[in-house]
């Protein structure tokens, strides 16, 4: 998270993740993520990314955003690999930093290499 944020401070609130609390297949979880923001030239969400703590790539997606997009909102499936915390981050055009998270409970996991099962 530190290569997307940098040393800025990450506050809790504005955005609002939504997925599951219990997936019984990580291999297709759908997931949103939408921001409180009035999607302004002046006020603005420029990106919204989303973490997953336990995937052997946390870094699952990046999307950029501008004032012409309406609103700050995404939705996508994503793979999950093990019990854990999703992140999301939504950076605003003046360089600020919200967030959510959600504490997941998978019974059967993704991202796993050939031969572990």
């Amino acid at each position: 998270m530190r290569k997307v944020v940098g040393n800025a401070p990450v506050r809790s609130g504005k955005v609002k993740l939504e997925l599951p609390p219990l997936i019984d297949n990580g291999n297709t979880v759908p997931l949103s993520v939408a921001v409180d923001s009035p999607m302004t030239t002046a006020d603005h969400v420029s990106a919204i990314h989303v973490f997953v703590e336990k995937n052997p790539q946390p870094y699952v997606i990046s999307a950029h955003l501008g004032p012409r997009a309406g609103r700050a909102r995404i939705a996508t499936r994503v793979r999950i690999a093990d019990t854990g915390t999703v992140i999301a981050i939504a950076q605003t055009s003046d360089g600020s930093f919200w967030s959510d998270s959600v504490s997941v409970v998978v019974t059967l996991s993704a991202c796993l290499e050939d031969g572990l099962i």
